[in-house]
C-alpha cells in the first residue's frame, strides 16, 4: 500500500470496538483477568513480548494501534510511545548506553537533548562528545573502543545542516556502535530512517503527527535488534504516554498525507520570497536549491515540512528585530511547531555550540508555515519588514 492509504488504515479495528471507526480511548490502570490461570496466561504472554492488555502502562489497543502503525509506515520492527518529545529523545539514549560509554552527538541537536547529555547522563558516568554537524565521513575520526551510539538530527535545530545519515550509519555499525535520529522534522512519511540505516527514530509527535498543537506526545521507533533495551528501559522508567495524547496522535495521523504537502509548498514558497529580502543574507530550508544540504536532502527524503530559518543583515539591532516580531498578525511568538498555526522565534546558537562556533552573521529568526494562506502569511512577513527598517533607522 502506499503511505496515504497506509495512514487511513493501519490501525483501525470497527469490528472490535463495536463498529466505531476510530479506536476509543483506554483510560485504564488495572486489568482485570476472569481467574488466575488466565492472569498467568496474560503475563506470560507479555514475557513472549505480545501485545497483550495486561496493565494500562504497558500498553492498550489504542496505545498499540498508534504504535504499529508508526513502525509499519517508517519500515521499523516496533515503537513505543513517551509522554513527550524531550523523553523520546531521553529514552533512546538510555537504552543505548551504559556507564563509561562514550556518545556521539550532532553540535545541532534539539536543545532539550543536550540537556540532558550534559546533566543525566554526565552524572551516570557517559561522556558526551558533540560533533560538526556537517562531518559526515569524518565522524570515523571520533569514534572509540567505548563509543556505543552517534546522534544524528537531519536537518539540525534551529539552523537546519543536513547529514549523510547512510555514510555515518555505515561507518558507525563497522564501529559497532548504535546510529540515533531525530527524525521529527522529516517525519516517517518524508524519511524513512531505517532504510538509511538508523537504528533508533526518535519524533516529538506532539508536532507533525498530533499536528494541532493540542497534546505532548513523543514515540521511538526500533529495529528487531534496538528493541529489546529500548522497550525494557522504557518500561522500567515507567515512561508511557497518557491516553488521550495518544488517541490525539492516532487520530493525527490520519491527515498527516494531506496536511504535510501544504507545510511543504508554502514552506518553499515563503522561503523563496524571503530570499529576495535586501533584509535578509541566508534563508536555512534544505528544500531549496540553494542551500548546502540540499544535494542530501533530493537524495534520502521524500518531502519537507514548514519549518525553516533565516539570517537579517548584522546591522539590525536587538529593538529593530522586536518590532518585526512582536506585531506579527499571522505568526504566534512560541515555541514547538507542527500545529496548523504559523510561528516565529529569535534562535540563537550563540553560546550553545561546542563543536563549531556559530557563524554570526547576524539575527537568526525561525518559522513555522502553518496552513494559512501564502498570500497572507508574505503580507504579514512584509508589514515586519517595513517595522523593521523604521526602527532600524
Amino acid at each position: 500500500m502506499k503511505d496515504e492509504t497506509k495512514l487511513a488504515t493501519l490501525g483501525r479495528d470497527p469490528e472490535g470496538h463495536h463498529g466505531a471507526v476510530n479506536i476509543p480511548v483506554y483510560r485504564a490502570s488495572t486489568i482485570l483477568q476472569p481467574d488466575l490461570k488466565t492472569l498467568k496466561e496474560v503475563y506470560a504472554a507479555r514475557e513472549r513480548d505480545e501485545q497483550v492488555t495486561s496493565y494500562g502502562r504497558i500498553g492498550t489497543p489504542l496505545t498499540y494501534a498508534f504504535e504499529n502503525t508508526l513502525a509499519e509506515l517508517e519500515g521499523g520492527y516496533r515503537a513505543i510511545s513517551f509522554p513527550s518529545g524531550a523523553a523520546a529523545c531521553s529514552g533512546a539514549i538510555l537504552s543505548a548506553v551504559k556507564a563509561g560509554d562514550h556518545i556521539l552527538v550532532t553540535d545541532s541537536v534539539y536543545g532539550p537533548t543536550r540537556h540532558f547529555c550534559d546533566t543525566v547522563l554526565k552524572r551516570l558516568g557517559v561522556e558526551t562528545e558533540y560533533f560538526r554537524p556537517t562531518i559526515n565521513a569524518g565522524i570515523k575520526d571520533l569514534l572509540r573502543p567505548n563509543t556505543s551510539l552517534v546522534f544524528l538530527e537531519s536537518p539540525g535545530s534551529l539552523t537546519f545542516e543536513m547529514q549523510d545519515v547512510p555514510a555515518m550509519a555505515e561507518i558507525a555499525h563497522k564501529h559497532g556502535a548504535k546510529v540515533a535520529m531525530d527524525n521529527t522534522w522529516g517525519t516517517p512519511l518524508y524519511f524513512k530512517s531505517f532504510s538509511h540505516g538508523v537504528d533508533l527514530s526518535v519524533h516529538a509527535a506532539t508536532k507533525y503527527i498530533v499536528g494541532h498543537s493540542d497534546a505532548m506526545l513523543g514515540v521511538v521507533i526500533a529495529t528487531k535488534e534496538s528493541w529489546p533495551m529500548l522497550r525494557d528501559s522504557a518500561r522500567a522508567l515507567g515512561n508511557n504516554a497518557g491516553p488521550d495524547e495518544v488517541f490525539l496522535g492516532l487520530r493525527g495521523l490520519r491527515t498527516m498525507a494531506v496536511r504535510l504537502p501544504r507545510h511543504m509548498e508554502s514552506g518553499i514558497t515563503v522561503a523563496d520570497w524571503l530570499r529576495g529580502r535586501a533584509e535578509v543574507t541566508s534563508v536555512l530550508h534544505p528544500a531549496l536549491p540553494q542551500d548546502p544540504g540540499h544535494a542530501i536532502w533530493k537524495r534520502d527524503f521524500l518531502g519537507a515540512c514548514g519549518l525553516f530559518s533565516f539570517e537579517l543583515d548584522r546591522k539590525y539591532s536587538d529593538d529593530a528585530v522586536a518590532a518585526f516580531v512582536d506585531h506579527l498578525e499571522l505568526f504566534g511568538i512560541g515555541y514547538s511547531w507542527g500545529g496548523f498555526e504559523s510561528l516565529v522565534t529569535v534562535a540563537k546558537p550563540h553560546g550553545i555550540r561546542s563543536a563549531e562556533p556559530w557563524r554570526d552573521h547576524g539575527p537568526l529568526l525561525r518559522l513555522h508555515i502553518g496552513l494559512e494562506a501564502t498570500e497572507d502569511l508574505i503580507a504579514d512577513l512584509k508589514a515586519g519588514f517595513d517595522r523593521l527598517n523604521k526602527a532600524q533607522g
